[in-house]
């Protein structure tokens, strides 16, 4: 078995190779080709959560190759104002012939690089084919991983930045404009830096919303990734109210999702509000955006699947260029 750290991981999965692959896990959703249970979430006090999240790609042809296995993950708010991850954990992947334990895989650095993916696809749906005003609330690695993202679908000349921490929105400007060439700017008002913007990235751990309709311009899509259990939100109910709403999966949103759920559960929204999963758009089962004005939302909650087909993904490449450190599971002899 391979134990494969995270800064191999980010050598091994760049952004390209990581859109092309999330958009190969939600065809295979799409597709029906994916078994996935909800996740496992164990709260812990501090807003803090375990979570276990396995599934399995069933069709050879959906992925590089078949794909199961499990990933194990703590969530941790208060890591960032530590200096340390907010996401610390494992991804678990299996030989698909043989069920031997093919790779554990540094899970922080997978998901912040499959998330943001994941907004990629949704927003090369979804968004205006135009779009070059990326706003990006939050400074973490989401936020950085996002930019790098849009960039990668879309034709992006300017990037704006709020945090609650100046200093860090602008370290994340500099970046941005370093990184990608492009005009970036940090913002001490979140209007500042969404009103104009073609896509806006949601990226805070925030659990109340910091996102109000006022704020977003006709036209806009927005990425909304930071809030992932039902007791957290990013959204204001009439942002949500007012979007079209496409889902990573129906199932996870309509159970985990604080975005969502709020809004339902105050009558402002039915279930039918969700126009389709990402899955079903690649597939030609749903419909995306109509309009030039419409407002479109990618509620994300993350899912095994895009995990799993993430490291199965590096695991192959670490094999092949012979990167990661080798452990033998041989069971001892008697």
């Amino acid at each position: 078995m391979l134990i494969i750290d995270g800064p191999t991981v980010q050598r091994l999965y760049p952004m390209k190779d990581a859109v092309a692959r999330m958009r190969e896990a939600f065809t295979a959703l799409g597709s029906d080709q994916v078994q996935q249970p909800l996740r496992k979430v164990l709260r812990m006090p501090g807003n803090r959560a375990f979570a276990v999240m396995p599934a399995q790609v069933s069709d050879p042809a959906a992925v590089t190759t078949t794909a199961f296995g499990v990933k194990t993950i703590t969530v941790t708010p208060q890591n960032s104002e530590r200096g340390l991850e907010v996401h610390n954990g494992l991804v678990l992947v299996f030989e698909p012939e043989t069920g031997v334990p093919a790779a554990a895989v540094e899970a922080g650095s997978v998901t912040a690089i499959r998330t943001a993916a994941a907004s990629a696809v949704a927003t090369d749906l979804l968004a205006v084919p135009e779009a070059g005003t990326v706003a990006v609330l939050g400074t973490g690695v989401q936020a950085r991983a996002h930019i790098e993202a849009m960039a990668a679908v879309r034709p992006v000349h300017t990037v704006r930045v709020w945090g609650r921490r100046p200093d860090r929105a602008k370290a994340l400007a500099d970046w941005a404009a370093g990184r990608l060439g492009v005009e970036a700017s940090a913002h001490e008002q979140i209007e500042e830096a969404t009103l104009g913007a073609e896509i806006i990235c949601t990226t805070t751990a925030s659990t109340e919303p910091v996102l109000f309709a006022a704020a977003v311009s006709p036209g806009a899509h927005i990425n909304a990734v930071g809030a992932s259990f039902p007791h957290a939100r990013e959204l204001d109910d009439a942002v949500v109210e007012g979007a079209s709403v496409f889902v990573d999966r129906r199932e996870s949103a309509l159970n985990e999702s604080g975005d969502l759920l709020a809004p339902l559960h105050a009558g402002r929204i039915g279930e039918d509000h969700i126009k389709g999963e990402i899955g079903e758009l690649l597939v030609g089962r749903s419909t995306g955006r109509t309009s030039p004005d419409e407002i479109t939302l990618f509620e994300s909650l993350g899912l095994a699947v895009q995990d799993v087909v993430s490291a199965m993904h590096v695991w192959e490449r670490a094999a092949a260029e012979g990167a990661g450190v080798a452990v033998s599971l041989a069971p001892a002899e008697h």
